[in-house]
């Protein structure tokens, strides 16, 4: 198996909703905002080949919605899901699933395109899309804080289409094909699913919005997105001291200066970043 990132694009977000509680004097150090207070995130996608299967790990934003829409969020950089894929020497048609980490726009906008007839289609034709259910039904009926997050557009479609599979949801992690294991999260929304990966011996975790960045390694940095933030801090605990324990190598999905993260301890006890490329 190996796996490369898949660039489609950067966007922007308000640096208070995407740090929280953290002061604005501390966090605009990490990410400085422009003068309207929005930050810069990447959409650093993956691609993973493992046998005769080539899996796409989220998608972006996409690029079918409204001009007015997308001034709310500023997508820009020369980067984009399909040219990204070609760099990898791999076309959509080849992509044989799409697996959504969970269903926000900036994850699954890329999963539906509107074809010549303007119908909302699949935009990987011969994939098999992977989401789960307990994760799908709070997305279909959203609360008032996530509603502005999935829009039905962007994943509907693919149930139509007949190309939607569901994973079983538990409580360890599951094992989904051979050196790839779903870890199910619940502090940002409900059933989120990061990635771990066995890669030549080594342990890379996919975080997704788990660990949208580097800059939210330190525990308070939690997003004022997340839906139960004191079971993020739990969640993030978690992973940061088994990362730390066992070498792991995080991949960071909106971290917009780097995708690949490693910690440590600095001299007070507090786990760090201490490598980022």
């Amino acid at each position: 198996m190996k796996f490369s990132i898949v660039h489609a694009g950067y966007f922007k977000l308000d640096g208070g909703a995407m740090f929280g509680i953290v002061p604005k004097k501390l966090w605009q150090r990490l990410n400085p905002p422009d003068e309207n207070n929005l930050c810069t995130w990447s959409m650093q996608c993956l691609l993973i080949e493992n046998g005769d299967r080539k899996i796409l790990v989220d998608c972006g934003l996409g690029d079918k919605q409204s001009e007015k829409w997308r001034s709310f969020f500023e997508p820009h950089g020369d980067e984009n899901l399909f040219d990204s894929l070609r760099n990898c020497s791999v076309n959509p048609e080849e992509i044989t699933d799409v697996f959504l980490t969970h269903l926000h726009f900036d994850h699954c906008g890329g999963a539906v395109k509107i074809d010549e007839k303007g119908n909302y289609v699949p935009a990987f034709p011969n994939a098999t899309y992977w989401s789960n259910e307990v994760h799908w039904n709070w997305a279909m009926e959203p609360n008032a804080r996530e509603a502005a997050s999935f829009l039905k557009e962007n994943f509907v479609p693919l149930k139509e289409a007949g190309v939607l599979r569901f994973i079983d949801v538990q409580k360890e992690l599951v094992e989904w094909l051979p050196d790839i294991q779903i870890q199910f999260a619940y502090g940002h929304t409900e059933a989120l699913m990061a990635l771990h990966l066995d890669v030549d011996g080594k342990k890379y975790v996919y975080c997704s919005d788990l660990l949208p960045s580097s800059f939210h390694i330190g525990m308070p940095y939690v997003m004022a997105y997340d839906i139960r933030p004191l079971v993020t801090l739990e969640e993030k605990g978690q992973l940061l001291t088994q990362s730390l324990e066992e070498d792991w190598t995080l991949i960071f999905e909106h971290d917009p200066a780097g995708a690949f993260g490693k910690v440590a301890k600095d001299e007070r006890g507090r786990i760090v970043l201490s490598e980022k490329f």
